[in-house]
């Protein structure tokens, strides 16, 4: 069995596909760098996660801190002692607001110590009283732990500033229990809450971190100059407050903008957040990126080139074909191509140009027939002159000279004369204006001689108008319509009007009659059916004027008819502007100019 050889535009295909595979080694690149970028990312969140591990701790160390400072003050015996039902004198009230000043813990803003007498212990130059701390709100925010040291993130109303900031507060219980507790306040400056991000300062400068208070408001937060958090990353981070667990709550959690790490410290209800951006896991990339840059870059030359000599080398009989078939305007056929690839393309090339030939030949056959068709057409109309309308005519004339009208006899001969003149127009499909008025006037003059003066006709047309062409016997059915239809029944003051004037840059030609007029259904039926005027008349009906028209002009020409019941009927024709060439021939009546 002889086997079958591969053709050359497969052998081709295969040879710019084994180069093609070249490019494989983009895909691995590509892995690599992916695996790569990967494991540097969880070096990275690693990281951030163990310092946010670390400051969580450092949260813990502090609140651990200040619930031994306010247990300190508890076992105070001044502190105690005010909580007696005796007062303190003035100089033990004394000693006692100075005992808070120097108590053991850093950043304190602010203190405020009230009694269960509602005496109040604070700075020299505070200066509150109870009412202040009655206004503040503090008091509904201890809640009922009285044995729990509580952080509270509010704003400032019991020192005056206004300001959000950490209050640090404490019921202090008798030690007997036999009297009614007091509270103390330590307003913290903001230098307590950075003071769990001293140690981690450097590493963190690179990321956002931030603590929120249980409410969701933001305590403190710092982030690089050139970072900005969207809000609605904000919102995910707030909600994280929501949950009951402490200790790390979020672990290396992608969303939108960075990796988030989170850690809940118990007793407040405060989170601290790490949140690590985008930018700072692409860092340490660059250099293998540039790598994998310079790799791709060697392979896209050399994919570049290869490809560029193959398209080259392929593609340009298929252009040339394409080029070929665009540049085909249905004119000119002696643009066929010539290929030599020794591929199916040269197959392509010899069919696309049989075809070029076999389109021509079909060309110039339709146009032959669409010749003789008009020809055939022409003869046709012509031949519809109904033989009724000559011999009555003629007989219209015997009856005259026997009759001694040899002047109206006359008058019907020369214009019989005229009407078949113009009829023939030596061939000419289309004929100016003016001969087309001059026909229909001619026939109007013989039907009015016919019916002894039974109606009265005009023509009113601009001559400006009068050198543009119309088709040779469109306004004569109108006029047979208005004469056999429109005059029935009239007897003696029928008119009959040819108006030709400009309109949209249009030429309109407006027959009227001031007849009986005719029902919309009777418009209908003229328009849509091969409707002749009379048995007397051409026997060219007004649809065939309109076909022929829309045949020469194109479809949004042609005639309209508007009648109205016992006030007349008004049929326009509505052709474009064109005017005579240096030649007009009969089988070519479409060479006209605008």
């Amino acid at each position: 069995m002889k086997k079958s050889k591969m053709s050359g535009i497969q052998k081709k295909y295969l040879k710019y596909m084994c180069t093609l595979l070249i490019l494989a080694l983009v895909l691995s690149s590509i892995c690599v760098w992916t695996y790569v970028r990967r494991n540097m990312t969880d070096v990275i969140v690693d990281k951030y996660e163990f310092m946010n591990e670390k400051m969580g701790i450092a949260l813990d160390n502090l609140y651990r801190k200040t619930d031994a400072v306010t247990a300190e003050i508890i076992l105070e015996n001044d502190v105690q002692k005010s909580l007696r039902n005796k007062e303190l004198q003035e100089v033990e009230k004394n000693a006692l607001s100075k005992y808070f000043a120097y108590i053991d813990l850093n950043h304190v803003a602010d203190y405020c110590y009230i009694d269960n007498k509602r005496n109040v212990y604070e700075k020299s130059y505070s200066q509150i009283g109870y009412s202040d701390f009655q206004s503040s709100g503090l008091r509904e925010k201890m809640g009922d732990e009285y044995a729990k040291t509580q952080w509270i993130w509010t704003r400032d109303y019991l020192f005056g500033t206004g300001d959000e900031a950490l209050f640090i507060g404490r019921y202090v219980n008798s030690m007997d229990y036999a009297h009614e507790p007091g509270i103390v306040y330590l307003k913290m400056n903001q230098q307590f809450l950075e003071s769990v991000m001293d140690k981690d300062r450097k590493i963190a400068k690179d990321v956002a971190v931030g603590i929120i208070s249980p409410e969701g408001k933001t305590c403190i937060r710092q982030e690089p100059e050139d970072l900005s958090i969207e809000k609605r990353t904000m919102k995910k981070i707030t909600e994280l407050t929501r949950t009951k667990k402490s200790g790390v709550i979020v672990r290396g959690k992608k969303i939108e903008g960075g990796i988030l790490q989170a850690y809940r410290q118990e007793e407040t209800g405060m989170v601290i957040f790490t949140l690590v951006p985008d930018m700072v896991l692409n860092q340490g990339m660059t250099q293998i990126l540039i790598v994998l840059l310079t790799i791709y870059a060697v392979i896209a030359v050399l994919a570049f080139v290869l490809s560029l000599y193959a398209s080259q080398t392929f593609t340009r009989p298929i252009r040339q074909i394409s080029d070929a078939m665009t540049s085909f305007d249905g004119n000119d056929f002696t643009h066929t191509i010539q290929i030599h690839t020794d591929t199916e393309l040269d197959k392509i090339g010899h069919a696309y140009n049989e075809m070029l030939k076999n389109i021509e030949e079909f060309q110039n056959e339709v146009k032959n027939q669409q010749k003789e068709l008009r020809i055939s057409e022409m003869n046709t109309l012509i031949s519809q002159i109904n033989p009724h309308f000559l011999y009555n005519t003629l007989d219209s004339i015997i009856w005259m000279i026997q009759s001694g009208e040899y002047k109206g006899a006359e008058q019907m001969v020369s214009s019989l004369a005229k009407f078949f003149r113009i009829s023939l127009s030596q061939g000419k499909d289309i004929i100016p204006l003016e001969k087309e008025l001059e026909h229909a006037t001619s026939y109007l003059a013989i039907q009015n001689i016919r019916f002894k003066d039974k109606f009265e006709f005009s023509v009113q047309a601009d001559k400006k108008l009068l050198h543009y062409l119309c088709p040779k016997l469109s306004i004569q059915p109108l006029l047979e319509n208005a004469i056999y239809h429109g005059m029935e029944g009239v007897y003696d003051d029928g008119e009959i009007t040819i108006s030709v004037y400009e309109k949209d840059n249009l030429i309109h030609i407006d027959v009227s009659d001031n007849g009986l007029g005719m029902p919309e259904k009777v418009v209908e039926y003229i328009m849509h059916n091969r409707v002749v005027s009379s048995k007397r008349g051409s026997g060219i009906g007004v649809r065939n004027v309109d076909e022929r028209i829309k045949l020469i002009y194109g479809e949004q020409y042609g005639v309209t008819i508007e009648s109205e019941l016992d006030e007349g009927t008004t049929a326009t024709i509505i052709i474009p502007k064109l005017e005579e060439t240096a030649e007009i021939n009969s089988d070519e009546s479409n060479k006209t100019k605008l």
